[in-house]
């Protein structure tokens, strides 16, 4: 008995701890069952950091990226994210649905800057781990409202990301390299067709990856919709159009970035270049990244795409070594030797490179740029300050003020008026009374013949032919002085003459009227 109860008691301890290690195996193979369905529903999680632009610009730009809604997904998310990017570091999030708008694909959270400040970079570097980094995606905002200001925005963003870049790390930078050689290599999204993990390797070519950042980057030149009113309002050409397209192209060459023209009306396959950068790729519908270079406000320059070959075909004339060179001045992320032969095998060297290389405080890229495509509103302030200065431009009066000066000179004028026209009526009764005495007169001739010579001479018809009147006045006047002047030319006859022809000619009436009488009979 004693036996029994001694051996119940050892065997106890040992059915109670198998019965334990059962489960616990049963709990742990739950738990991982549970932990690997939970894992494969976990969405992928991609970051984007849009730098620069408006609140407004950066809303839209959000909006364009966000797909259209249908009313299951509306179902399933009634409210949208809210837009916090008023002040410093904004966020928000979106996900991404497949093509069918059913499934989510992955869930990306934006952050925004509205300025390249130093002070927000501690901001930044926290969110740059090891971790986040290889699923990370840097967004320069460009507006076409101002495009004279974008290599200086784009110089002041690409100092800011590598002094944030610079401060991370060892891991961080690892990773930062690694992704690097993959899309120089052309991975992740660095080929044209998206979905397709193959790619064919191509070598590097001159102005490639010169400049590295260590995080792809993609800079989208927003609004394209107002680029007419730069050819209506500030006279912009093709060549202007043109100058900047290579500009741009030639710049983001050297970090291996992409470009997109792109509107909230017109959004250009920016969805598509977006989530094709971050890996993120459709499983039902497989989008192609076609490249254009033709249709002005659709410019895409997908990532490992664009040569300086390609550059140059856009428009001739264009020094793509010059512009790649003077960046990497400007930006001083490397120090260049100056003194390298030609990449098409010509030793000649343009005009700007060669005052780049006399002197270190020469004319920087950034000032060819601007004055280039010169900023109209500076244009315009200085044009006011020197017609203020010259005096060629007046503030404007107030209503009443106005209509008391134009008073003012209406009196002036009618008392000016009164005193010609006396001045003239003492004029006439002066010339008349020296005709009186001097016999007639012609009047000013001066005034007539300065009229005639504007008004021409006068005609008119007379029996259907065309008569000069001053032709007739001037015969007429003629025959009424000719008398005068024959009286004149035989001296001016005396009061006997006059009698003596009085006499004369009463007495040859008088012998008329006698001849002329009837005789008297003979008685």
């Amino acid at each position: 008995m004693n036996q029994s109860r001694s051996y119940q008691l050892y065997s106890s301890p040992t059915k109670t701890r198998k019965v334990q290690n059962d489960g616990e195996a049963k709990q742990n193979m739950w738990s991982g069952l549970l932990d690997s369905v939970g894992s494969g529903k976990r969405l992928p999680e991609k970051t984007v950091f849009l730098l620069g632009g408006s609140a407004e610009t950066q809303k839209e730009f959000l909006e364009t990226l966000s797909p259209d809604p249908t009313k299951k997904h509306q179902e399933r998310h009634r409210k949208k994210p809210p837009v916090a990017n008023e002040f410093a570091l904004g966020y928000t999030y979106q996900d991404v649905l497949d093509a069918d708008q059913e499934d989510i694909l992955a869930r990306l959270s934006f952050y925004t800057l509205p300025e390249a400040l130093q002070t927000y970079v501690p901001l930044l570097t926290p969110l740059l781990t090891a971790q986040s980094i290889p699923n990370t995606l840097f967004v320069i905002l460009l507006d076409w409202s101002e495009p004279w200001n974008w290599v200086r925005q784009m110089k002041d963003w690409i100092q800011f990301l590598a002094e944030a870049l610079k401060s991370l790390d060892d891991d961080a930078k690892d990773n930062m390299e690694e992704i690097m050689r993959e899309w120089q290599q052309g991975g992740r999204g660095g080929g044209v067709t998206t979905g397709n993990e193959t790619s064919t390797i191509i070598p590097l070519g001159p102005g490639e990856w010169d400049e590295p950042l260590g995080i792809p980057l993609s800079v989208v030149c927003f609004n394209s919709n107002v680029m007419d009113n730069l050819e209506t309002d500030h006279g912009w050409r093709e060549e202007e159009f043109d100058f900047v397209l290579q500009f741009l192209r030639t710049i983001l060459l050297k970090h291996g970035a992409s470009l997109i023209y792109a509107s909230s009306s017109n959004p250009n396959h920016l969805p598509t270049l977006i989530h094709s950068t971050l890996g993120i790729h459709s499983l039902l519908k497989r989008q192609i990244l076609k490249h254009n270079v033709i249709d002005r406000d659709k410019i895409l320059i997908p990532p490992n795409w664009d040569s300086w070959g390609k550059i140059r075909i856009t428009r001739e004339g264009f020094n793509v070594e010059a512009v790649s060179i003077g960046w990497s001045k400007d930006i001083r992320l490397s120090q260049l030797s100056l003194e390298q032969p030609n990449y098409e095998g010509s030793t000649e060297i343009s005009s700007d490179e060669q005052r780049r290389q006399n002197t270190d405080d020469g004319e920087s890229l950034l000032s060819v740029y601007e004055n280039t495509i010169p900023n109209p509103k500076k244009e315009n302030a200085l044009e006011q300050s020197t017609f203020a200065r010259d005096k060629l431009e007046v503030e404007a009066m107030g209503m009443q003020e106005f209509l008391a000066g134009q008073l003012q000179v209406m009196e002036q004028l009618k008392a000016q008026e009164e005193h010609g026209t006396e001045h003239m009526d003492d004029k006439d009764v002066s010339s008349s009374a020296v005709r009186m005495k001097t016999g007639g007169g012609t009047g000013p001739a001066d005034d007539r013949s300065r009229v005639n010579d504007h008004i021409g001479p006068v005609q008119f018809n007379v029996g259907g032919i065309q008569v000069d009147a001053e032709d007739m006045l001037k015969r007429l006047k003629e025959r009424e002085e000719t008398p005068d002047r024959e009286i004149s030319a035989s001296g001016t006859p005396d009061g006997k003459s006059q009698n003596e022809a009085l006499a004369n000619f009463f007495a040859g009436l008088i012998k008329r009227n006698g001849s002329n009488s009837p005789r008297p009979h003979a008685s």
